[in-house]
């Protein structure tokens, strides 16, 4: 018995097969009850089955093992559920037959409120709160609902049969072959499914509305909503059918299931989860209000769909082995779904604004508590904290880097041939780079073991010298410290024009590549591009000759907005770590003051604010010369965009329009605030004028908080009061992520407080934490007063840990690494373990970039020059 206990998988003697689960859910006392009959196959000699269980009563009077070839039943002598390894251990007097029999278990649970495992969500109808049961079994919560094997390798089929009120919707992964009604309650019984892992079990128990569709093929697709929402299903039932089609071409390869459903939950901890022919989104993913959703929330349901429905190939069909290779399901999911929204709104310029993951993947990799893409995980409590930038942005970002160098004809074929290979099965690593090298003859293996099984990234330092350029590369830490780590690093650079790029594979540390053809006397002040497009995942460093040329290249144009993006992104990086002065990055911020594209200005913006802040810590003297500096690179693009859409402009203008103004009302622009002061009292006589769309709502909404004061709380009290007044998450988490810009300390208290209260769901508190500087320690202070509330809501699920990284990330001091330390001394868990050290490096990061831009000489004399200059 004893053997099993702290294991981190499961023992293999006795393998599932089949399992045929019965449920019924109480939605008003909040509980169920449950048996299985599980198919197992005896493959090794035991007297044990162990298999897993967690927060279920288990009856051990129904517990029994049928031999298939036998009419002896065996009942077990002891029954165990072991709590903290969530294992429940069977022990039989004698060992059990070889080969197949039944496993039959009673049990019953609870429908709890922590958005795992199989839990309830409120919602209301016809002004009555009522419950709606859920589940949400990724990675390791399937065992909260039934006892099973919980790991994605013990592939089954699911025969699942629902009691429920019967005047409720249920639905699971299949269709429903027969529905028995018998007095207030039906039973429900679906198709028999494929073979699956157990986290892509799904059965949902509420009351909805639907919008309905098919393929070209005949599958039904479906988006169900609470009653009343259904035609805000209609774009993603749009963008769903469009996207199956051409997933099936792309991997050749049919969907696998009958129908699809997707679904909106009130209550959903992640984004959305890709359950095998049943996806559940949050209703900000899923739900598209014409009058009252944004460019931006169109967008992020398009690409969330697209990418829960590349799962239902990449994840489901063919799965991964075990979490370690977790990045396989979500950094492909990432970057196909940009493949598939590309398609369909080629308008949209997705692959641009793909550099948004690439920069987040950069951005936590930097750091030196970081992670490998392949990471051993050795308990079920780790999981959740591997859900992050790596697997999927630097997972996406790095298959991208390698569809761009095999080609992409030849990637989409191998990957074809993987997913035939391994459908209905599981997958490692290894197995699709072998796919890859077959497809290719190209060196794969070698090439992405550099990138996948050691944490990090180069920054490739380039010199241009003696008609040669010189590459050398180094990790790169956001700290400035040296790392010892090589890659394998794929170089495209071009000089003076596009249509001389050239490229290799840089395999040593550092390499000679002589340019005599590029550097005739024409030529010799041409810029030299290096990372075309940004399609590799490292930072590049140029010599100062060489940045000055790309500087003028910017300001004159001659560079597409993929690589303006890279050079502003690599030098804001280079900046933090040190390696780059202050004076340096603002001169190179100064050349973007007549960008228009949407992806590099949203990254300017993001920009401004992390400079503004360390600035502010480091030289608050200095910040209205730095404030009108940001402002005045801003101004041109925001005349030309103005607070009013044009007639048939772009998706992209009006995402931009927003972003432009906000930014600008954060800066304290004078005309901006007024302008928005002006706009919010029209919106709030009448929330349909045509004066506040949803596209600039956020802008008006951050501009009335940078003026709200204790003593001047009005614009505080109408924005609560619009909060409480709609019904669309959307709008709702627009003025949720408003509110905390406010530099009022006494207000920010009332908004975090706010964020804990009833009236907001537990999910979308963190919202609320992306307070202004002024409120940092005000959050602090906060966040220490509720740990136990925030321990008991979240501690259970990955939310916490964005707690821990956005109140504690923003310090910029060595003492708060300290307090902070000594905080958690007595209270840090597994779970929160790896974002408490990545937040705490992130605040000595900052902490050392004060001090430098601290001690940067005649940095008062430039950013006054920057500020006044007359272009």
């Amino acid at each position: 018995m004893e053997n099993f206990k702290g294991q981190p998988r499961l023992p293999k003697f006795a393998v599932p097969k089949r399992y045929d689960l019965q449920l019924k859910p109480d939605l008003s006392a909040c509980k169920f009850a449950g048996s299985v009959s599980i198919d197992v196959d005896i493959v090794a000699e035991t007297r044990f089955i162990v298999l897993n269980a967690a927060e279920l009563s288990i009856n051990p009077g129904s517990v029994s093992f049928s031999p298939r070839n036998s009419s002896k039943v065996f009942d077990p002598k002891k029954v165990e559920l072991v709590e903290e390894d969530e294992i429940l251990v069977l022990d039989f007097a004698e060992a059990l037959p070889l080969g197949l029999g039944v496993l039959a278990i009673g049990f019953e649970g609870i429908l709890n409120d922590r958005m795992k495992g199989f839990y309830r969500s409120t919602y209301e109808h016809n002004g009555e709160k009522k419950n709606m049961a859920v589940t949400q079994f990724e990675p390791a919560d399937a065992r909260r609902s039934f006892p099973c094997w919980d790991e994605p390798s013990f592939k089954a089929k699911f025969k699942i049969t629902l009691d429920v009120p019967s005047e409720l919707v249920a639905l699971s992964n299949m269709p429903v072959i027969e529905e028995k009604v018998n007095g207030p309650l039906k039973t429900v019984s679906y198709q028999e499914s494929p073979i699956m892992s157990t986290y892509l079990v799904a059965y949902v128990v509420g009351l909805f509305d639907y919008v309905e569709d098919h393929t070209s093929d005949g599958i039904k697709v479906r988006v169900y909503c609470q009653v009343g929402k259904a035609n805000q299903g209609e774009f993603a039932l749009k963008v769903a059918v469009s996207t199956l089609e051409l997933y099936k071409d792309y991997f050749a390869v049919p969907y696998p299931l009958p129908k699809l459903d997707m679904i909106a939950i009130p209550d959903f901890a992640a984004g959305a989860m890709e359950n095998y022919g049943l996806v559940t989104y949050r209703e900000t993913a899923l739900l598209y209000d014409e009058q009252h959703s944004a460019a931006a929330n169109k967008q992020r349901v398009a690409t969330v769909v697209a990418h829960e429905l590349a799962h239902q190939w990449f994840g489901n069909l063919v799965t991964m082995e075990w979490w370690t290779h977790l990045w396989l399901n979500e950094g492909f999911a990432t970057w196909v779904s940009y493949l598939a929204t590309d398609s369909i709104f080629p308008e949209w310029r997705i692959w641009t604004q793909f550099l948004d993951e690439l920069t987040d993947g950069l951005r936590l990799d930097g750091l030196a508590e970081s992670h490998p893409i392949e990471v051993e995980i050795n308990h079920a409590a780790e999981i959740d904290e591997i859900f992050d930038a790596i697997s999927y942005r630097k997972g996406a970002s790095v298959i991208r880097m390698l569809q761009s160098y095999l080609g992409a004809e030849c990637f989409q074929r191998s990957l074809a041939s993987y997913i035939k290979k391994h459908a209905y099965s599981n997958a490692k690593t290894e197995d699709l780079w072998a796919a890859l090298e077959e497809g290719s003859g190209e060196p794969v293996t070698k090439l992405m073991n550099t990138w996948t099984k050691q944490k990090g990234y180069p920054v490739v330092s380039v010199k241009f010298k003696d008609q040669k350029l010189e590459f050398e590369q180094s990790q790169f830490f956001s700290s400035g410290s040296l790392g010892d780590g090589q890659w394998i690093v794929p170089i495209t650079f071009c000089c003076g024009s596009y249509d001389k790029k050239k490229s290799f594979l840089l395999q040593t540390k550092s390499e000679n590549y002589d340019v005599k053809e590029f550097a005739s006397d024409s030529n010799k002040s041409a810029w030299i591009k290096l990372n075309v497009d940004q399609t590799g995942f490292y930072r590049v460093k140029y010599d100062e000759e060489l940045a000055a040329r790309l500087r003028y290249a910017i300001e004159n144009k001659y560079l597409t907005p993929t690589d303006r993006f890279g050079i502003l992104d690599d030098s804001f990086a280079l900046c933090m770590a040190r390696q780059l002065p202050l004076t340096s990055l603002l001169t190179l911020m100064g050349a973007y003051r007549e960008e228009l594209d949407y992806t590099v200005l949203s990254n300017l913006i993001s920009i401004t604010y992390k400079v503004g802040r360390i600035a502010a810590d480091a030289r608050p003297e200095l910040m209205d010369n730095i404030n009108q500096f940001f402002i005045n690179i801003f101004q041109y693009s925001a005349e030309k965009l103005g607070w009013d859409a044009t007639q048939g402009e772009s998706h992209l203008d009006s995402m931009l329009r927003g972003e432009i103004l906000t930014a600008l009302a954060m800066l304290g622009h004078k005309e901006t605030l007024s302008e928005a002061s002006r706009r919010f009292d029209a919106f709030l006589k009448d929330r349909n004028t045509p004066l506040l769309p949803p596209d600039t709502r956020k802008a008006a909404y951050v501009a009335v908080m940078q003026t709200v004061t204790s003593s001047n709380r009005a614009g505080f009290d109408s924005l609560l009061k619009v909060y409480r007044e709609t019904d669309l998450s959307q709008e709702k988490i627009r003025i949720l992520g408003s509110l905390p810009s406010c530099p009022d300390q006494g207000i920010i208290r009332e908004v975090l407080k706010f964020s804990l209260s009833p009236e907001v769901r537990s999910q979308d508190a963190m919202y609320a934490l992306a307070v202004s500087k002024e409120g940092r320690e005000v959050a602090w202070t906060w966040f220490k007063e509720n740990w136990d509330l925030i321990l008991k809501t979240y501690g259970s699920g990955f939310l916490i840990t964005r707690f821990v990284s956005a109140v504690v990330s923003p310090f910029a001091s060595f003492e708060k690494v300290k307090e902070v330390e000594e905080f958690f001394a007595n209270r840090s868990m597994p779970s929160i373990a790896r974002t408490l050290k990545q937040s705490l490096e992130r605040v000595n990061i900052n902490a050392n970039w004060v001090k430098s831009i601290q001690a940067e000489q005649n940095l008062g004399e430039a950013i006054q020059e920057l500020a006044y200059r007359k272009y």
